[in-house]
């Protein structure tokens, strides 16, 4: 759940950062693809040490 509630963050996050600094439809979808990546890598990686912990 980390992982998927991580990438629509981050995919939301790029694209209003894209948006936000004059930039397209297209390069909203790439920021938000880009950012929604290394979200939901981030949200693994939590992940992983929570279960670790548990």
């Amino acid at each position: 759940m980390i992982i998927i509630a991580g990438f629509v963050l981050g995919a939301a996050f790029g694209a209003r950062k894209a948006l936000k600094s004059g930039g397209k439809r297209l390069d909203a979808l790439q920021y938000g693809a880009g950012f929604g990546i290394a979200f939901a890598i981030i949200g693994l990686i939590l992940t992983l040490v929570v279960d670790r912990m548990v």
